[in-house]
């Protein structure tokens, strides 16, 4: 028998199932700050967007460039965390790409991928640096 849901009741059993273990101290600050930078920024285009698809606003195409400059600006930060920068970030990325589509994007490629494939040639990339 499912007992009968009520605010009450439903916090007391999101509170029984929430985690109680923060490992924070394996994250590196700035790691953090890129992903939560990337995020926030994501939700602002997503927001311009919006005002379009639903309002009928024009998109603001420069304030979604700065976004994506803003986006970048993390990115760069998070791949500093972990000890890379775009060259080897864009490098493992087009070739894990190729694996997955080897001729060009296929809907196939996309539902049915190799991911074991794909973490050796990503493991590959970093060892390579």
């Amino acid at each position: 028998m499912t007992e009968q849901m009520t605010s009450d009741n439903y916090q007391s059993n999101v509170l029984r199932s929430k985690s109680s273990q923060y490992h924070i101290d394996m994250i590196s600050p700035d790691l953090l700050h890129a992903a939560m930078g990337c995020e926030t920024e994501v939700g602002e285009i997503m927001d311009a967007m919006k005002k379009t698809i639903f309002y009928g606003k024009p998109l603001d195409i420069v304030n979604v460039k700065e976004e994506l400059g803003d986006i970048l600006w993390y990115i760069a930060l998070g791949l500093h965390a972990c000890g890379a920068d775009f060259e080897e970030a864009m490098t493992a990325n087009i070739a894990k790409l190729k694996a997955r589509y080897p001729d060009k994007f296929s809907s196939e490629g996309a539902l049915f991928r190799d991911l074991e494939k794909e973490r050796k040639i990503l493991e590959e990339h970093h060892l390579e640096k």
